[in-house]
């Protein structure tokens, strides 16, 4: 990352600010050409797929085209508080979108189910509250208290990594949080809520510790916009205010957003009961194959009448191979809550 801009530019100019980043612009392509071609698929196959999960997965794909192509991107070698909100729409702004978009929802509907259960063992860990708020952590603390910024000012390919780790580490962290995509863990509402005001302490606390530290992280940035831009130390400051305001102001929506989830959703939804209802619920799901899927519709897993179809529909296929295993139920059988 050697650009180096000699002088300031008005804002018509920044917004002519453009570049251009070939490998991000060839990866939005694939995923969104994808995701598109999955979704019709899942339309052809009969299943319904909601135009606002397609205009999610559109918004994120536009989303990261700005921040890799557009004026963050121009600037954020030369000035480290445009380098901080380049960071917050890579690990927050774009994963969230992404989560909205439900792609794990779309594979699941065109794809055999049984292949994603196959692969339980290693999501389970990996998108654990328990594994992921600490990467967060350990990410943001990581690559903003160090030395790593510097690092990354004088290699392109440091900072193409911390871009993907970025977009990684906010997809692991709020697949779990917002949305309602099939993610190996599906937390109560009051879990998720709490998990979210963590993270913003998280924010928090990085951007304190930049707009306290007397010396400068990443002193390179100010020699990237000679004779022009803020010193180093003001350039920290503001890029540790941009962390914490910024990064705690995106929270706070989410938190917005999940509080009016919590109230909609009925009281079995807010219980930890009903989070244990619904593992059992998903781990039906695993057993059936796409067709039997398909058939069910968009599965809600926390609806009993449908619940317990997935449950007849799973007896049904292992009948038919030979196995006899339980009898399908009825309603009026269904386990007891």
């Amino acid at each position: 990352m050697d650009m180096v801009i000699d002088s300031p530019v008005d804002l018509s100019g920044v917004l002519a600010s453009w570049t251009w980043a070939p490998g991000w612009d060839l990866l939005v392509l694939l995923a969104v050409s994808a995701y598109a071609v999955l979704a019709g698929r899942s339309v052809r196959r009969g299943a319904r797929w909601p135009v606002g999960r397609s205009a999610a997965a559109g918004s994120a794909a536009l989303a990261l085209v700005l921040t890799m192509n557009g004026p963050l991107a121009v600037f954020a070698p030369a000035l480290f508080w445009v380098h901080m909100l380049q960071h917050l729409m890579l690990i927050m702004v774009v994963p969230v979108l992404v989560v909205y978009a439900q792609p794990l929802r779309l594979w699941r509907t065109v794809s055999a189910p049984r292949a994603t259960a196959r692969g339980r063992w290693f999501q389970r860990p990996v998108t654990s509250p328990m594994a992921t708020i600490p990467l967060y952590a350990a990410v943001l603390a990581g690559t903003h208290l160090t030395g790593f910024q510097e690092v990354m000012l004088g290699h392109m390919w440091v900072h193409e990594f911390e871009s993907a780790l970025y977009l990684v580490t906010g997809y692991l962290l709020f697949g779990g949080l917002v949305g309602a995509d099939l993610w190996p863990w599906r937390l109560p509402y009051l879990v998720r809520f709490a998990t979210l005001g963590l993270t913003m302490g998280i924010d928090a606390f990085v951007g304190v510790v930049l707009m306290l530290t007397s010396d400068p992280i990443a002193p390179a940035f100010a020699s990237r916009h000679p004779g022009w831009g803020p010193g180093a130390l003001a350039d920290q400051s503001a890029a540790g205010a941009v962390m914490w305001f910024g990064g705690d102001g995106l929270m706070m929506i989410l938190m917005i957003a999940t509080a009016i989830e919590w109230g909609r959703a009925g009281a079995k939804e807010q219980s930890l009961g009903s989070w244990l209802e619904g593992i059992r619920s998903r781990e039906l799901l695993g057993h059936l194959d796409v067709g039997e899927y398909v058939a069910l519709g968009d599965v809600d897993d926390d609806d009993d009448d449908r619940a317990l179809r997935t449950y007849n529909a799973m007896l049904a296929r292992l009948h038919g191979s030979g196995d006899a295993g339980p009898q399908p139920r009825t309603q009026d059988e269904a386990p007891s809550r």
